[in-house]
C-alpha cells in the first residue's frame, strides 16, 4: 500500500505537508494543497488511521449500543447517528445490549476497550452498573432516549464521582414523552370515551415513566378518574403487549380506547384484538406512541405520535462530539418534539372518508323511508358517549 512518504514524493512536498494537508492541522498554499490531493488520487492512498490514532490519543470512532435488532424505532435512530457520523468524519461500532443490564455491561467495556472516543447508549432498564462503568472509567457519553437522572444520582458518592474532578458529566437526548401522550387520551376523551386504557413499556424505562404521567395528565385535562384497573404493562415488546391487552379486555368493565405505549407494543395489541374478533375502531378505538413506516398502511390507519428518530440519532452525536470538544462543560438534556399525526383508528374519518361520509349520509335519508326499521347491533363493550 502506498505511504505518506510516497504521496510526499510524488508531489515534490515533504510529508509533514502532506500531513497537513490531509488533517487540515495548517493552511497551505492552494497550488500545493492540489498536487498533495492529486498525488493521493494517483496513488490510491488511504490514510492509516491506526497510525494517526497512536499520534492523536484519538480513534475518531464512536461506540453505539442500541437495541437496533429487536426494536424498529431504534434502527431509525442508528441510520440519524451513522449519518451524523460520517458527515464529521468519524467511523460507529454497533453492538445491541438486548436491553438487558447484564449484557449491555458487557457490551459497552467492549465498545470501550475498542478505544472508541465516546459512546452512544440507550440505557436498560436498570443502568446502575452501566453509569458506574462510564463514569469510573470517564467514558464520553451521551444517553440516549432514555434519561437516566435518577440513576446517576443514585450513583454519585460511590464510582461514578471523583473528588479530584467532580461527578461524571453525562449528557442525554431524547423526544418529549409527557405532553404528546396526554395528547393521546385527550384526543379519544374528545372522542366521548370515558375508559381509556394504557399499554405501557417496560417498568424501570424512563419513557415507561413519563408516558404513565402523560397518560395521567390527560385523564385529569379530561376530567376522567384514573383507574389501576386499565394500566397494563407490555413490557415493551409485542408479546408482552398481546398478553397485557388480553388482561385489559377481560376486565369486567373493559375498555372503549386504548393507548398503546410504542410500537411494538402496538403490533401485539392489534395482534390479540384480531384473535378476538374485535374491529378497530368499531370495537375499540387505538392510539399509538410511535409512527412507523407501515402505520399508514393499516386498516384503519394508525393516529399515532411521531418521534423524530433520525433526528435525535444526528443530535446525539452533535452533543458527544462538543462533549469531546468541550470535556468540562456542564452537562445537558435535549428534548425534542414529537409530532401528532392524525389518522382513523382513533375512530376520526380522514379528509376522503368524510366526504364518502356526507355522500352516504345523504343516500340513507333518501332512502330511509323505504328501508325497514333495524334493530340495534350490541356492541360488546359498552360505549357510553362515544361520537
Amino acid at each position: 500500500m502506498p505511504t505518506m512518504a510516497d504521496v510526499a514524493r510524488s508531489a515534490g512536498v515533504s510529508v509533514a505537508t502532506v500531513s497537513h494537508v490531509l488533517n487540515g492541522t495548517r493552511p497551505v498554499l492552494p497550488h500545493t494543497r492540489q498536487a498533495v490531493l492529486d498525488a493521493v488520487d494517483e496513488l490510491g492512498y488511504t490514510p492509516n488511521t491506526l497510525a494517526r490514532s497512536l499520534v492523536t490519543s484519538r480513534t475518531r470512532s464512536i461506540g453505539l449500543a442500541v437495541s437496533a435488532i429487536s426494536n424498529p424505532y431504534f434502527t431509525e435512530i442508528l441510520q440519524g447517528v451513522e449519518a451524523g457520523a460520517l458527515e464529521h468524519g468519524y467511523s460507529l461500532l454497533i453492538a445491541d445490549p438486548h436491553d438487558d443490564p447484564d449484557h449491555e455491561c458487557k457490551v459497552v467495556q467492549l465498545l470501550h476497550e475498542r478505544r472508541v472516543d465516546g459512546m452512544i447508549v440507550a440505557p436498560s432498564a436498570d443502568p446502575r452498573e452501566l453509569v458506574s462503568y462510564l463514569g469510573r472509567h470517564r467514558v464520553p457519553t451521551v444517553f440516549l432516549d432514555r434519561v437516566i437522572d435518577g440513576v446517576i444520582e443514585g450513583v454519585v458518592g460511590g464510582a461514578v464521582e471523583d473528588p479530584a474532578d467532580g461527578p461524571q458529566r453525562f449528557d442525554q437526548v431524547c423526544a418529549e414523552n409527557t405532553g404528546p401522550t396526554a395528547r393521546l387520551v385527550t384526543h379519544l376523551a374528545g372522542r366521548g370515551h370515558r375508559r381509556i386504557g394504557l399499554v405501557a413499556g417496560l417498568p424501570g424505562l424512563s419513557t415507561t415513566a413519563e408516558r404513565i404521567t402523560g397518560y395521567r395528565q390527560g385523564l385529569t385535562a379530561a376530567r376522567l378518574p384514573y383507574d389501576d384497573d386499565l394500566v397494563v404493562h407490555g413490557d415493551s415488546e409485542s408479546a408482552g403487549a398481546e398478553r397485557a391487552t388480553a388482561t385489559l379486555l377481560s376486565r369486567a368493565a373493559p375498555p372503549t380506547a386504548l393507548v398503546t405505549a410504542n410500537n411494538a407494543m402496538t403490533i401485539g395489541t392489534l395482534r390479540a384484538l384480531r384473535d378476538r374478533g374485535l374491529s378497530v375502531p368499531d370495537d375499540l378505538a387505538l392510539c399509538c406512541f410511535d409512527d412507523f413506516a407501515w402505520a399508514d398502511l393499516f386498516s384503519p390507519r394508525l393516529t399515532a405520535i411521531a418521534q423524530p428518530s433520525r433526528e435525535i440519532g444526528a443530535q446525539a452525536v452533535r452533543v458527544l462530539l462538543e462533549r469531546l470538544a468541550a470535556p468540562d462543560r456542564p452537562a445537558r438534556t435535549v428534548r425534542l418534539d414529537c409530532t401528532f399525526v392524525h389518522r382513523t383508528s382513533c375512530g376520526c374519518p380522514d379528509s376522503g372518508e368524510r366526504g364518502r361520509s356526507s355522500q352516504s349520509s345523504q343516500r340513507s335519508r333518501r332512502s330511509q323511508s323505504s328501508q325497514p326499521p333495524q334493530p340495534p347491533q350490541p356492541s360488546q363493550f359498552e360505549k357510553g358517549s362515544v361520537s
